[in-house]
């Protein structure tokens, strides 16, 4: 049996573009976590990070036969990578953008309308959880995250404990984490 590991980047890439299974495994061995450590540095996000290089790997793998590397493998994988980064970014400014302005007009040749539409969905998603809140959580949310009204305002606007409005919020904040998972929430927390 071969010993991958004593071939250089060019060797591998030929065999791999022949179809060479094991030297697929041993650029997957060799680059796998080092990209996922370049991605987490640029993102602080550990699951988009993985995300992004199985990714790359995928797409490396799905078009082996027809992949022209005008670089080095680690150049190519690098650049990938940051490519992918890249639409990370622009996908949460997009995002940004469309929830600041306020817009509701979609552009259906533009590159960003899966993106506005995804935005749609979870937005309508996370209002029909707050819809489905009991009627005091509900009205203890609204008034903080939709009028920005302080714990104190709230409790004395509805003649409650302020004690009551943060135990309110906590459970709203927990029952929104509980329906859309940690992903959504997440997003929905940064956004708002």
């Amino acid at each position: 049996m071969l010993d991958y590991t004593k071939y250089n980047e060019h060797e591998l890439i030929r065999l791999f573009k022949s179809g060479d299974d094991a030297a697929f495994k041993e650029i997957y061995a060799r680059y796998d976590k080092p990209l996922y450590l370049y991605a987490y540095h640029k993102l602080g996000n550990k699951e988009e990070s993985r995300d992004i290089v199985h990714d790359v790997f995928a797409w490396m793998l799905n078009n082996h036969q027809t992949l022209d590397l005008k670089t080095t493998l680690s150049g190519y994988l690098y650049k990938s990578v940051l490519n992918k980064i890249f639409n990370v970014f622009k996908h949460k400014e997009v995002l940004r953008r469309y929830a600041d302005e306020g817009n509701h007009y979609i552009d259906v040749d533009s590159e960003e309308t899966d993106f506005l539409i995804r935005e749609k969905d979870i937005a309508a998603m996370i209002e029909r959880e707050i819809a489905a809140m009991p009627p005091g959580m509900r009205k203890v949310y609204e008034l903080r995250s939709k009028q920005y009204m302080s714990a104190k305002d709230i409790s004395e606007q509805l003649g409650v404990a302020e004690s009551t409005v943060n135990t309110q919020l906590k459970r709203a904040m927990k029952h929104l984490k509980l329906k859309l998972g940690l992903v959504i929430y997440l997003v929905f927390i940064v956004n708002s």
